[in-house]
């Protein structure tokens, strides 16, 4: 876990990792060029400072690759996380954006990593928080409201979020500690609706003006789309234009941030899966929803990976098979019959044993929720391309 990413074997591209690995594990492939092209879109065109969403993809390999592409700020939800990214990158700005804490992991955060960021939904963590951190006047609290679903594919306001009433209340409460007051919310995962931000942000700007209360930054959430099949995402100007008209209406300028997770790392990373058993029209891999595939069964996710294969020849050299259109049922590697794609894949008809399947842009939620259910846990990196 310790291995820096300069010293993980590097290679042209996916076919030649494929050619000179012959990989009989899964294979889990940066692409650099992607991070840094992701990372770009964000430190260019986004009005405020980016925190990288580390629950999309905490592996030390992929921290890496986002540190290199010059992402500073970490959108960090527990202490094990604050503590992962400060242990690799000592300047690295953490940002506890949680809205529930254990009890004593605010105070360790603040005294120990400077971490002055933190989020409240209720009376109860505002109360802890303050006691924590000894009502420190240089926090910026960010009280979170609940917004509705609008375009995103998975809500996140059921669990976390409170009513512009009770949002109201607690920044009242913020502003009496002596903390800077802000707002945050988040639209939802894979939010394909830009104007689901601006709506936002519109709910923010009300909910402060109601209260009285000036805030003092506002947290555009995550939520931001990644690339896949059967997903139309718009342009990501779109999603930054939506947003700087919104703030435009804010009664002065205010600093701004957002946390995306699957925007900054999804298409930076491929998975070569090898197909193990072919029985008529269902093929059995070397990876599976217990591994790289666990976001595929959310409820309401209707996003696939795009994906290609590639066959190697008697003399061991690579190639890609055209696309396919035969249906075929994918089944992971473990002995549960639950470890099954929930939809089938059109690959070519002659697909069989020894074959390779790349899932591209598997970056996010992936590696993140892995289990080493019945002992198979994909764990073996590489680079393709520089």
């Amino acid at each position: 876990m310790n291995v820096r990413s300069a010293e993980i074997p590097r290679f042209a591209n996916i076919e030649q990792a494929i050619e000179k690995t012959k990989p009989g594990e899964p294979l889990y492939v940066l692409h650099p060029q992607k991070f840094a092209e992701a990372a770009k879109r964000f430190l260019d065109n986004f009005p405020g400072d980016t925190l990288y969403a580390i629950k999309a993809n905490p592996h030390p390999h992929v921290l890496d690759q986002v540190w290199a592409s010059g992402i500073r700020h970490f959108d960090t939800a527990s202490l094990p996380e604050i503590e992962l990214v400060k242990g690799r990158f000592p300047d690295a700005i953490c940002h506890f954006m949680a809205p529930v804490r254990a009890p004593g992991t605010a105070k360790i955060a603040f005294e120990k990593y400077d971490v002055t960021d933190y989020v409240v939904d209720c009376d109860y963590e505002l109360d802890k928080l303050l006691a924590e951190t000894k009502n420190a006047k240089k926090l910026r609290i960010f009280v979170r409201i609940a917004t509705p679903l609008g375009g995103a594919l998975l809500e996140l306001s059921s669990k976390f979020g409170c009513t512009t009433e009770e949002a109201g209340h607690l920044l009242k409460r913020v502003k009496d500690s002596g903390a800077a007051p802000c707002i945050t919310f988040h639209v939802g995962s894979q939010c394909l609706s830009p104007f689901s931000y601006a709506q936002a942000v519109e709910m923010a700007r009300r909910t402060a003006e109601k209260a009285g209360v000036e805030i003092a930054a506002l947290d555009v959430g995550g939520g931001f789309p990644g690339p896949y099949n059967n997903n139309d995402v718009p342009p990501y100007h779109w999603y930054f234009d939506s947003i700087k008209e919104a703030l435009a209406t804010m009664p002065k300028p205010i600093p701004v941030i957002c946390e995306p997770g699957r925007a900054l790392i999804a298409e930076g990373m491929s998975l070569v899966t090898q197909v193990i058993l072919r029985k008529g029209d269902s093929l059995y891999l070397n990876d599976g929803v217990y591994g790289s595939f666990d976001e595929l069964t959310l409820p309401g996710w209707n996003a696939d990976y795009f994906h290609r294969v590639f066959s190697l020849d008697a003399k061991g050299k690579v190639s890609e098979k055209p696309q396919g259109h035969k249906a075929f049922r994918i089944y992971g590697p473990t002995c549960d019959s639950l470890d099954v794609l929930p939809r089938p894949l059109s690959l070519p008809e002659d697909i069989g044993p020894g074959d390779f399947i790349v899932f591209e842009s598997i970056g996010a939620y992936s590696v993140a929720v892995r289990t080493n259910f019945n002992g198979f846990f994909p764990d073996t990196w590489v680079i393709a391309g520089n």
